[in-house]
């Protein structure tokens, strides 16, 4: 996984520092508490033996599986929560994900779920996470079917997608409407490209239709009308072999639910067979209700390394921190998020004197 923008590259000498880091900031608190035996020490260190979960994980996507195989695996008690509905629930296959490209979405789970079964502290549940309170390692989870602990939370719960006015927009998401042509693009070569480019779009318009070409020589970018593009934006579109087209957009039409054409207002109708498009996206509202802090983009801002949001304890992975959303950009940023959480959990028990 490429690392987003402004962030630090991602080495292992650099996971290293981080948890060299990580173990100087938690070894030396919990020391004082040992050595302290104040009453409010105590109370703190006897909730924690009494902790359902090490780490309480919502959303069962790539992120979320991610994240729970590595801390399975290191030993910690997991609880991943998965319910609602899925952002790639329209989306026919996975792809560019090694060794599971091509993959239906769901049996992309089904096997995560089942390699998840050989670690015994490792749950799954398909339940829904209602509320998140309380202080970092003390987190009361409420779910739909009851209330439990955890020391640590990780968000993998993606993003909503919220459809454009068109008609016909809806029904062809994950069909003939897609966001990424590095997970369609193959599939849809040389085939009749459209890129609907709204004004929140604007400054990704011209990068995004020049690599377009890459995958076909027939490519249209829909305006709607909705901003003015550039006099030289507009040269290098005619140079590189794309189409403008600024006309209001009546309706997409669609036969046997596959995209034909995008209609315009004046009733012409220009051939189109697959349709990109980046609509407007919000954290669920469990997110919002945390009060984690948000980018100008409505995402949520982590540490590059450690991926810990503003509320400390919590963690976040996957689309919901980023544009760069893909099955197996998610999976990595849920495995290093894992890792970090590890890291802090075992040096803050081991210092404790709480690990056997």
């Amino acid at each position: 996984m490429a690392n987003e923008p402004g962030a630090p590259r991602l080495t292992r000498r650099g996971w290293l520092y981080a948890a060299t880091a990580l173990g100087a900031a938690v070894v030396a608190p919990g020391c004082r508490s040992v050595r302290g035996n104040k009453p409010e020490q105590d109370a703190t260190s006897a909730r924690r033996s009494n902790m359902s979960y090490d780490v309480v994980i919502v959303g069962g996507g790539p992120a979320g599986l991610s994240a729970s195989l590595a801390l399975g695996r290191a030993r910690k008690r997991v609880l991943i929560c998965d319910a609602g509905p899925r952002r790639n629930a329209a989306a026919e296959r996975v792809h560019n994900f090694v060794t599971r490209d091509g993959t239906p979405p769901d049996e992309f789970r089904q096997i995560a779920r089942k390699q998840l079964e050989r670690y015994p502290n490792v749950e799954a549940r398909d339940v829904r996470v209602e509320s998140i309170s309380g202080p970092r390692g003390a987190f009361r989870v409420e779910l739909a079917s009851g209330v439990v602990e955890a020391r640590r939370v990780l968000l993998c719960t993606g993003m909503i997608d919220e459809m454009l006015p068109f008609d016909g927009f809806r029904e062809l998401w994950g069909r003939s409407i897609f966001q990424c042509p590095y997970c369609h693009g193959w599939e849809m070569r040389d085939r009749r490209w459209g890129y609907l480019a709204r004004a929140a779009d604007s400054a990704h318009l011209l990068p995004f239709a020049l690599q377009a070409r890459g995958w076909t020589r027939d490519v249209v970018v829909f305006t709607g009308g909705a901003f003015e593009v550039p006099a030289e934006s507009r040269a290098t579109l005619e140079t590189a072999g794309v189409r403008l087209e600024t006309s209001a957009i009546a309706r997409l039409v669609a036969r046997d639910e596959r995209l034909e054409a995008v209609e315009l207002a004046g009733g012409a109708r220009v051939p189109c067979d697959a349709l990109f498009a980046h609509p407007p996206q919000r954290q669920i509202d469990l997110v919002r209700a945390m009060g984690v802090a948000l980018d100008g983009d409505g995402y949520v801002q982590i540490d590059p390394m450690k991926r810990e949001t503003s509320v400390p304890g919590v963690y976040a992975a996957g689309d919901l921190t980023t544009r760069m959303q893909a099955a197996i950009a998610a999976a990595t940023a849920g495995t290093q998020a894992a890792a970090m959480i590890n890291v802090e959990l075992t040096m803050e028990l081991a210092s404790s004197g709480a690990l056997g």
